[in-house]
C-alpha cells in the first residue's frame, strides 16, 4: 500500500532524511519512531505530496507521490501535528468546507459518520476556538477521516493532550486497524506497543530498524526470555535451570522476602514455560510466576540508537538532524 525507497530531503546543506526504505502493507499501523527532528515529519510530508523528496521515491497506493500527487492525495487522509483550523468556525461547519474541498458525496451523511467515529458530537456546534486542545485534536482526525480514505497519515496524534484524552485517541486509531492503512508519527515509545502492529525506527535520518515489536526484541538479544518468581535458594535455582536444553542463560536477583527472580533466556520459538515449570515443581520449590518477557520498546529503541551513535563514533559521517520545523 506504501513503498518508500532509498528516499532523501535535503534542507539547504542539512540532510534531514538518508535513504530512509520501508513499506506498510494494507491494513497495517505503523509506527515511524524516532525523537524530535529525526526526519519523521518530513517522510510524512512527502508521502501526502507537502513537498518533493531530494532523492528517492514514495509510492502510496501504487501511485508516486511526485508524478501522481494529486492521485496519492486522493486516497489519503493526512493529521498534521499542528492540524489548521479556522478558530472562529464550528466543527460542523469547518467539516463542511474540508468535504467540499474533498469532493465528499452525501456530506450530512458523511459528517455525521465521521463526528460519530472522533466522538465530536457535543461539541459539533461550538466555535473551535473555545474547545479544548482534545476536542480540537478529535475535529483535525475527523477533518482526516472525510471521505473514508484508504490510507491516513497522522503526525503526532496525541500531541499536547492529557492522559485521558490519549487513552481515547490510541482506541480511536486502533479501531481502524484492518479498513485503513494508518502511519502515525510518535517520539513517544508506549504509542507505538500501544497502537502499532509495525514499527519503523528513524534516527537522525535514517532508519535503523523495521519489525515488530516482538521481532525487534528476538533480533537485539537473539533469543526468547522468560521471568519467573521462585521461593528456593537462588544458586541452586539457577544452576538447576541453566542445565535445562535449550536454556542459553539465567540471571537470578534474591529477594528480601526469600524469593528469587529470574531472566532465563532461551532459544528463540523455544517453547520452555512447561519444563521451567515442571522443574521448579519438582524440586520443591515454590512457583509464584511464570511469564514470556522481552525487552521494552524503550530499551529496544535506546540499544538501536547507542549502536547508531556508536557507528558515526567510529568514523562514518555524521548527518545533521535538522528536519525543517520538526
Amino acid at each position: 500500500m506504501i513503498e518508500v525507497t532509498n528516499l532523501s530531503k535535503y534542507y539547504g546543506p542539512h540532510l534531514a532524511l538518508d535513504g530512509v526504505t520501508f513499506r506498510v502493507e494494507p491494513g497495517q499501523i505503523l509506527g515511524l519512531l524516532g525523537p524530535n527532528g529525526a526526519g519523521k515529519s518530513t517522510c510524512m510530508r512527502i508521502l501526502t505530496g507537502y513537498f518533493p523528496p531530494s532523492g528517492g521515491t514514495a509510492r502510496v497506493a501504487g501511485f508516486d507521490a511526485v508524478q501522481e500527487s494529486r492521485e496519492v492525495r486522493r486516497r489519503i487522509g493526512y493529521m498534521p501535528e499542528n492540524v489548521p483550523l479556522y478558530r472562529d468556525h464550528t466543527p460542523y461547519r469547518y467539516l463542511e468546507f474540508v468535504a467540499a474541498m474533498k469532493g465528499v458525496d452525501n456530506v450530512r451523511a458523511e459528517i455525521e459518520r465521521v463526528t460519530d467515529v472522533a466522538r465530536i458530537e457535543e461539541v459539533i456546534d461550538r466555535p473551535i476556538g473555545r474547545l479544548s486542545k482534545g476536542y480540537r485534536q478529535r475535529v483535525g482526525f475527523a477533518q482526516a477521516l472525510l471521505g473514508d480514505p484508504p490510507i491516513l497519515i497522522l503526525d503526532e496524534p496525541t500531541a499536547g493532550l492529557d492522559p485521558r484524552q490519549i487513552i481515547e485517541v490510541r482506541e480511536l486509531i486502533r479501531g481502524l486497524g484492518g479498513d485503513h492503512t494508518v502511519i502515525l508519527s510518535t517520539h513517544i515509545l508506549p504509542e507505538v506497543s500501544m497502537t502499532c502492529g509495525a514499527v519503523v525506527i528513524i534516527n537522525q535520518g535514517r532508519v535503523v530498524a523495521v519489525d515488530t515489536p516482538g521481532n525487534l526484541n528476538r533480533r537485539l538479544i537473539g533469543a526468547d526470555r522468560i521471568a519467573l518468581t521462585v521461593r528456593g535458594p537462588a544458586d541452586e535455582v539457577e544452576e538447576r535451570l541453566v542445565s535445562l536444553p535449550h536454556v542459553l542463560a539465567v540471571h537470578s536477583q534474591p529477594q528480601p522476602d526469600e524469593t528469587v527472580r529470574l531472566s532465563v533466556e532461551v532459544d528463540v520459538n523455544t517453547d520452555m514455560r512447561e519444563q521451567l515449570a515442571k522443574t521448579v515443581v519438582q524440586a520443591g520449590w515454590g512457583l509464584q510466576e511464570l511469564q514470556a518477557a522481552s525487552l521494552s520498546l524503550e530499551e529496544i529503541f535506546l540499544q538501536l540508537t547507542t549502536e547508531e551513535a556508536e557507528v558515526e563514533a567510529d568514523g562514518e559521517p555524521d548527518q545533521a538532524e535538522s528536519d525543517g520545523g520538526e
